[in-house]
């Protein structure tokens, strides 16, 4: 089953029919759907398909030149070529005479055992770029390798790139597509334990509940998500342990610098190093105060939904979910669940202030989002909003999100209007997002102050 990736798809096919030599660097975390987004592509083209493996330059090179001849035809299947540049200068003339797509995807795992492919490559790219209709396309889940190795300003490769994709988790909108025969409600709360990332939302069975579904993929020894951050922390880092401990001090809220080396018991150096490693995979974000530049008050938070919810259920629960006692770490999660449903539901309502503004639907054209907190003087208290957003210094918005069972009432209006305060702005608009939708007082203060716009959760579904 394939969803989605329409952008994506539009942009290659575009190049494709460039008729002139194309290279796309395509690149993102593990499970994301590179691969999968490849092959829809190429699936009705001609195309030489060749995925790396961790493995020695011979092994590649053999697994190569099968895909070359598997294509071609026209030489021996038993005959390998003696060397990538024999082997890749063969489908550069190849395209010379017709539209041929070449993939190397986990490029890094090749490289990494031929030092001297990015700069065949570039000798080949610039020999035959003028006479060659090759599609070019190289892939890689190593982050750090493709965004250092191939696309950086030092990286042989530099320059030669006519296209780069960065592919990114569906958006709540998107994965919504997998979960068709769900209501709306769990459609959010399975966003909220898997995230969008293809290959966990495919984990889920949408013909059973929301408490099904997490017994059969969290809370199962057996299940491809059990042990799913683990496993892809070992393929990407060489260090789990310390990764670990350093998003599970996160998870269980320590999110300043100063309290995470106290809880990991590292120097807040050697903790930034692996904060921005978890930052680059997606894993982890860090976030100021909207407006503010410091880092004195950034924080760390989990961006990732599936760790998120991996690292607060799963993890210290390890024990008794492999004794069996799935029942006992299910009360536990469905006790918690409506309040970790809070940061979930913040993220589903800042998309659809975004989608808002695209469509030119927005009070204010705000060129960024983000949650605020600090001082508030007059009360001497700490303060937050949940979301705001800029369009000038006099204009902006701000907004608070509600995910619970009941109505929202007219004090939690007030009181956002009453953080407002703390920022100068002439021209303020105000968003109230809640989950069930909002009281008789709360409405008629809306409509009678007439900056104030009341989003329910079903508003947010039936503008999708």
């Amino acid at each position: 089953m394939f969803i989605g990736r329409d952008r994506e798809l539009k942009t290659l096919d575009k190049l494709y029919h460039s008729g002139k030599f194309e290279f796309v660097v395509i690149y993102g975390r593990r499970r994301v759907g590179k691969t999968a987004l490849i092959n829809h592509f190429i699936d009705d083209k001609q195309s030489i398909y060749f995925m790396g493996v961790e493995s020695n330059e011979k092994q590649n090179l053999e697994n190569l030149s099968k895909s070359i001849l598997e294509y071609s035809n026209g030489i021996g299947t038993d005959t390998y070529f003696a060397s990538y540049q024999a082997a890749l200068e063969y489908v550069f003339k190849l395209a010379e005479k017709e539209r041929v797509i070449l993939t190397i995807d986990e490029y890094p795992y090749v490289a990494r055992e031929s030092k001297s492919l990015a700069s065949t490559l570039q000798l080949l790219i610039d020999k035959y770029k003028d006479t060659s209709k090759l599609m070019l396309i190289l892939c890689g889940s190593s982050m750090s390798y493709m965004e250092d190795h191939v696309l950086a300003y030092k990286a042989p490769l530099y320059g030669r790139r006519t296209a780069q994709m960065k592919i990114m988790p569906f958006d709540f909108e998107e994965s919504c597509r997998y979960l068709k025969n769900m209501s709306d409600e769990e459609k959010a709360i399975i966003y909220g334990i898997v995230g969008g990332t293809p290959q966990y939302l495919l984990q889920i069975n949408d013909k059973m509940s929301v408490e099904e579904n997490i017994r059969n993929t969290f809370l199962n020894p057996m299940s491809f998500l059990y042990e799913e951050p683990m496993n892809l922390l070992k393929q990407e880092v060489r260090e789990p342990a310390i990764y670990t401990a350093i998003i599970t001090a996160i998870a269980t809220g320590h999110s300043r610098m100063s309290e995470i080396s106290t809880k990991v018991g590292e120097d807040t150096n050697i903790c930034s190093g692996y904060l921005k490693n978890l930052i680059n995979l997606g894993i982890i974000k860090k976030e100021t105060p909207y407006g503010e530049k410091t880092s004195k008050k950034s924080i760390y938070s989990i961006e990732d939904n599936m760790f998120c919810f991996w690292y607060r259920f799963v993890l210290d629960n390890n024990s008794i979910i492999v004794r069996g006692a799935a029942d006992l770490v299910y009360k536990k999660i469905e006790a918690q669940l409506s309040d970790y449903m809070g940061r979930v539901f913040e993220d589903i309502s800042a998309q659809y202030l975004w989608k808002q503004l695209l469509t030119g639907n927005s009070p204010v054209e705000f060129t960024s989002l983000g949650r605020w907190w600090g001082n508030d003087p007059k009360k001497k208290c700490q303060a937050e909003i949940d979301i705001m957003g800029e369009q000038d210094s006099n204009t902006a918005l701000f907004a608070e999100c509600k995910w619970r069972n009941e109505n929202v009432d007219l004090d939690v209006l007030e009181t956002l209007i009453d953080r407002s305060r703390l920022f100068h702005y002439t021209k303020m608009h105000f968003f109230l997002f809640s989950k069930k939708g909002f009281t008789k007082g709360c409405m008629e203060r809306a409509d009678e102050m007439g900056n104030v716009t009341l989003v329910s959760y079903k508003d947010i579904v039936k503008a999708m």
